[in-house]
Parts: C-alpha cells; structure tokens; sequence
C-alpha cells in the first residue's frame, strides 16, 4: 500500500514538474502564434473600417409619420407643434405620438463602402 501511494506521488510530481517546464517554450510559442493573429485580424479590421462611411439623410413628411430610404435606419425623429414624444418603428420609421401633427422629420443613416 505505501509503495503504491509513494508510486502515485511519484508520478504526480513528475507530471507537475514536466508541464512546468514544456510551458516556457509552449507558451512561447502559443503566444508567437496568437500575436500574429491578432496582428492580422487587426490589419484586416482597420483596412475594411477605412474604406467605411456612415450616410445619413433627413426624410420628413406631413403628418405623423415620416420613412426612411430603403436601406437606411431611424436613428432620430423630430416633431411639429413642439411635440418630443416619437418613437421609431420597425427600425426604418418615425411616428410622432401628439395629437394633430403638422409634419414629422426622420434621420436616416446606412454604412457604406467608400470604392
């Protein structure tokens, strides 16, 4: 029995003991590699975010309710009669929530490619 917990502690301390010196050079390595991922997903990243621009674009109408251009989001809303409360609809929409609304202006924005 004591000759099998000293063979278990044997092999347990060996196995520490090894992994801890593999790690250097592992983790050397492991962290080489990581770096030169991260350097070319960031390369990647920022040519595409350069060639990137936001459009935006006003749509107003009379009434209560104003649309954006197809492909483009609300991003904002403004209201005659000094009304403040709108909300935007199905993401490309401003509605103007006060009674007897003269007109209603939508900001709409899209990303796009600069060629």
């Amino acid at each position: 029995m004591k000759y099998t917990i000293f063979l278990l502690f044997a092999v347990l301390m060996f196995a520490k003991y090894s992994s801890a010196q593999e790690c250097p050079i592992k983790c050397a390595i492991e962290s080489l590699i990581n770096q030169k991922i991260q350097s070319s997903v960031d390369v990647t990243v920022s040519s595409f975010l350069a060639k990137t621009e936001l459009i935006c674009t006003t749509a107003s109408a009379r009434g209560a309710d104003a649309h954006c251009p197809s492909g483009h989001k609300a991003t904002g809303c403004a209201c005659g009669m000094a009304c403040g409360s709108w909300d935007i609809r199905g993401e490309t929409s401003c509605h103007c929530q006060c009674a007897k609304i003269d007109w209603t202006s939508a900001r709409c924005c899209r990303v796009g490619i600069v060629g």
